[in-house]
């Protein structure tokens, strides 16, 4: 659904990823894992088109999309939600997910909304509520729902449960695992979280250094015979 070809990518001249190749299937989970400062956040940002392409492509649904603008892409059904700021704090709840609806037909708004808390039950005592109120936690299932309510069909984390108390963390990994089950959804997860990522991810890459170090299925890499020394970047 997702592909990267021979991706080279950063921020103007700042070099950070180097011929990634990717592929995210459909109504999969597939996580992207590394140590810090690895290129996991500036690939979501190249697939959504908020970093500098300085060559490779793109693709989507198996049409290029590298040169589209952000708000081109939100369209055709990708979201992309960062770690923070993912939420107009200021705003009720009810009304994040109501602006959220802002490109679906007038008539569907009430259904998507109803989708969007079916799966995030815990935000409706919250709808009056600023959002800027919630806790970390409830302010990362605000943003997933406010995806479905835009009617997402892609949906790329980055690091959702960062900061989050255990419980919360947990219950983020929950509803991943719900969103592609019951909604079909295929999702992008970079997570620090490795473990538990990939114990709920489908497919699997590893970034060191910009560069793809691993890529199969999650649970080969989980149990890597060099699992450790890989996801800390040891590559000898």
């Amino acid at each position: 659904m997702l592909r990267t070809v021979k991706l080279n990518a950063g921020y103007k001249e700042l070099h950070i990823l180097f011929d990634v190749d990717a592929e995210m299937e459909k109504n999969k989970i597939t996580a992207v894992v590394g140590p810090n400062g690895s290129g996991k956040s500036t690939l979501l940002k190249s697939i959504f088109g908020l970093a500098t392409i300085h060559s490779g492509k793109v693709f989507f649904n198996g049409g290029e999309i590298t040169k589209y603008p952000p708000h081109a892409r939100t369209k055709m059904g990708i979201a992309y939600l960062p770690q923070t700021d993912n939420v107009f704090a200021n705003l009720t709840v009810e009304e994040n997910l109501r602006i959220a609806a802002y490109t679906v037909d007038k008539d569907e708004v009430k259904d998507r909304i109803n989708t969007a808390l079916d799966i995030f039950p815990e935000l409706e005592r919250f709808m009056k509520r600023k959002a800027g109120t919630l806790s970390g936690g409830e302010r990362q299932m605000l943003a997933m729902a406010t995806a479905l309510v835009r009617k997402a069909n892609v949906l790329m984390l980055d690091e959702p449960t960062a900061q989050l108390a255990p419980k919360f963390a947990e219950l983020i990994f929950d509803r991943v695992v719900k969103l592609r089950d019951d909604l079909k959804l295929t999702i992008l997860l970079v997570e620090q979280n490795v473990q538990r990522a990939l114990e709920i991810s489908d497919d699997a890459y590893l970034l060191v250094s910009g560069r793809v170090a691993f890529s199969g299925k999650a649970n080969d890499l989980l149990e890597h015979e060099k699992f450790e020394k890989l996801c800390m970047g040891i590559l000898d």
